[in-house]
């Protein structure tokens, strides 16, 4: 019997389309004669639907004409229940639309890279591909994620977060600490997007306040870093759990400006392709073989010290003008997965996804051996009785 495997892509998020393209990248590469793949869609307003015509991705340039073709599901937050119903019950048969055994979420961005699906799939306790629930929001958020580098001796540029009414409160005291920690430039982000969406470069005060109003359109939470002006930007893929990963070989995307944008990783002009794949790129790196091996070790320590699992990037930044090296960012569910980089490596597609929902499994069966609740009532033992009791009297 084929393993059937949820793949969960779209979602509400401003990176809608490149999930998208990366499901549908994903879905081609599982192996057909092991498993079954059923795609779920999640619009940008959140409905679920499913379809066959879901995995052509030629399909979604009619969103209304494709979601006619396919059904509304839903699941329930019921531990256990791994089904995927209808939403509009039948009047005869059953609702259930597919059992499925794992899911393989390609949800990047905001509510579905940051946790927020994840903690679904824990409520449900269905195998999943990828971080937990804790480490995709670690991941995700690049002012906790910096704070745990660091804490960890993972190096990090020098950097100044605040949250948008700190800025609209307490604008100068903010402007101060940037100007007297870091200086100029700096590169402006918002703090729990990726995608280079909403991010921008800053050479002085008036430019700096136009970035950070750009950012507050996209999140509450800002972050301010030093702008490492000779940069080489390097990612490095990493694939494991936290106790037992590998590192892949390393690539350098090429930009088009001052820093890599949206278009330069998803509309690179690589004729064919799509998502990161399409991006311009240098696969392997052109780096000295020491700075190869400690960029490896980077991205291995960004992994572990953030408990990842499944299959990450790891975006690096190496200072051409000391060649000091720092991690910029960790993406939990990465542009097309990374599969590029692991093909370079030697591990082919359809091997990467065996691998995800292998180690979708193991975790699950790893979690089934500790201890979540007692079988112990306390209430048939007049435990709590007392206290609620002195709590009504005290009304």
């Amino acid at each position: 019997m084929k393993t059937v495997i949820g793949v969960f892509f779209g979602g509400r998020s401003t990176e809608h389309e490149i999930s998208v393209i990366s499901a549908n990248q994903a879905m081609a590469a599982i192996d057909g004669n092991r498993f079954s793949v059923v795609p779920v869609y999640i619009t940008k307003d959140g409905r679920w639907f499913t379809g066959d015509a879901l995995r052509d991705v030629a399909n979604f340039r009619d969103i209304n004409s494709l979601l006619e073709r396919c059904t509304q599901v839903y699941m329930r937050p019921v531990f256990g229940d791994y089904n995927l119903y209808r939403s509009k019950h039948k009047i005869f048969g059953s609702d259930t639309m597919a059992t499925l055994d794992v899911v393989i979420p390609v949800l990047h961005g905001s509510n579905g890279e940051d946790g927020i699906f994840e903690g679904v799939l824990e409520t449900i306790g269905i195998p999943y591909a990828g971080c937990n629930t804790l480490a995709s929001a670690n991941g995700m958020d690049k002012i906790t994620m910096k704070m745990i580098l660091q804490a960890n001796g993972v190096p990090v540029v020098p950097y100044v977060w605040f949250t948008d009414r700190q800025w609209d409160t307490d604008r100068d005291v903010m402007l101060a600490r940037i100007e007297d920690t870091l200086g100029y430039p700096v590169i402006v982000k918002p703090a729990n997007l990726g995608s280079s969406v909403g991010i921008g470069r800053a050479k002085d005060r008036e430019q700096l306040l136009e970035r950070v109003a750009d950012a507050q359109r996209y999140s509450s939470r800002i972050i301010v870093e030093h702008m490492v002006d000779d940069l080489q930007e390097i990612n490095c893929s990493v694939l494991g759990d936290c106790d037992s990963y590998e590192a892949s070989v390393l690539e350098e995307p090429i930009k088009s400006g001052e820093i890599l944008s949206y278009t330069d990783k998803y509309m690179g002009g690589t004729k064919g392709k799509a998502g990161m794949q399409a991006a311009q790129k240098r696969i392997p790196a052109d780096l000295p073989a020491d700075v190869t091996e400690r960029i490896r070790f980077l991205a291995g320590e960004t992994f572990r010290v953030l408990s990842c699992h499944g299959v990450s990037r790891v975006d690096m930044i190496v200072d051409r003008s000391n060649g000091n090296i720092y991690v910029n960012e960790i993406n939990t569910i990465p542009g097309s997965l990374s599969f590029y980089l692991w093909e370079a490596t030697g591990i082919s597609f359809p091997k990467l996804m065996e691998r995800l929902v292998s180690l979708a499994l193991k975790r699950k069966r790893d979690q089934s051996h500790k201890t979540v609740s007692y079988d112990a009532n306390i209430f048939s033992m007049g435990g709590g009785l007392k206290g609620a009791k002195g709590a009504k009297g005290a009304k």
